[in-house]
């Protein structure tokens, strides 16, 4: 790759900070091409992320069937349908079409090929016996991918995307960063009508609740945004506190990372070559559960600390 092609490459990253390496090295270079060619055609970021939907979904009923050929017909999907979304999000960089329909339908993508793929494992396993039992999974695959995607993949993600655009925002300032705040989009959500804005309106709606979770499972950084608020108003948070937060947050961003979807995406795929997606729910009730929490542990202590400097 020539100088030039990584520079481009680079102008469409968030930033490096919150770049993970299998992304550098194979999902954005490879979604950079996708981007270039839709823009070659004038295609809008928000059409690629539905196509991304169309075949994420796709993905998930491939896992249905339990032979290798719908598994790696699955996989190669799913792998396609990330690529796009790193193209969406590239190709707006590129073109400066940033949305906030753009930022919603992107997370609402993810959301619904793990619905499918969550739904697929379970019909296909519901008439299985559980491992080394004589009980048939029945009622409780569907409770355990209820518990899995439910409280500890939904949280997880949440958390991870909450937390790299805090960091997005103490080095890039409010620009660079998506981070948004349940009161405002409340009462923008109030202030719609249902008759002229309802399809917005509804998604501020579930967009506030998504926020406001995030807000719930961040008290320390809410108090420290407060007294930012307080001291810098509208104005660029002083450079050598932005320095200080950005190097006590940089260290977990790799776990910001894990818990979104590489590390979760090639989980599904060796519980599904190995014939056990099954496994998948306990990664993600164990593994992924405990870098949540010890994410979550690091960064409100990382904003209490804060708070003193100020």
């Amino acid at each position: 790759m020539t100088s030039q092609n990584k520079s481009q490459l680079q102008s469409t990253f968030k930033s490096q900070d919150t770049e993970e390496w299998l992304d550098i090295h194979f999902t954005r270079p490879l979604g950079l091409l996708w981007a270039k060619a839709f823009d070659h055609f004038n295609i809008h970021p928000n059409v690629v992320t539905i196509l991304s939907i169309i075949l994420g979904a796709a993905a998930g009923i491939m896992f249905y069937y339990p032979d290798m050929t719908h598994t790696i017909i699955g996989i190669l999907l799913l792998i396609w349908a990330n690529l796009y979304d790193s193209a969406d999000g590239q190709l707006a960089r590129m073109t400066g079409k940033k949305t906030r329909w753009g930022r919603i339908l992107d997370g609402f993508a993810g959301d619904v090929w793990f619905f499918t793929i969550y739904a697929a494992i379970c019909l296909r396993l519901q008439g299985n016996y559980i491992p080394g039992t004589t009980v048939k999974w029945g009622f409780w695959i569907w409770l355990l991918a209820a518990i899995s995607g439910l409280i500890f993949h939904g949280k997880q993600c949440q958390l991870a995307d909450y937390y790299r655009n805090i960091h997005l925002f103490f080095i890039k300032g409010k620009s660079g960063s998506e981070l948004d705040n349940f009161e405002k989009l409340r009462k923008e959500f109030h202030s719609l009508s249902w008759k002229k804005d309802g399809m917005w309106k509804l998604f501020l709606y579930f967009y506030g609740n998504y926020t406001r979770s995030q807000e719930k499972m961040t008290p320390n950084f809410q108090l420290f945004k407060l007294k930012l608020g307080d001291k810098y108003g509208d104005e660029p948070v002083c450079p050598e506190l932005a320095n200080k937060f950005r190097k006590g947050s940089l260290p977990l961003m790799k776990w910001a990372n894990i818990l979104t979807f590489n590390t979760r995406a090639i989980a599904l795929y060796i519980s599904l070559l190995i014939g056990q997606p099954w496994l998948y729910f306990i990664f993600e009730i164990t593994v992924m559960n405990i870098i949540f929490a010890y994410m979550r542990h690091k960064h409100e202590k990382l904003c209490k600390n804060m708070m003193q400097l100020l």
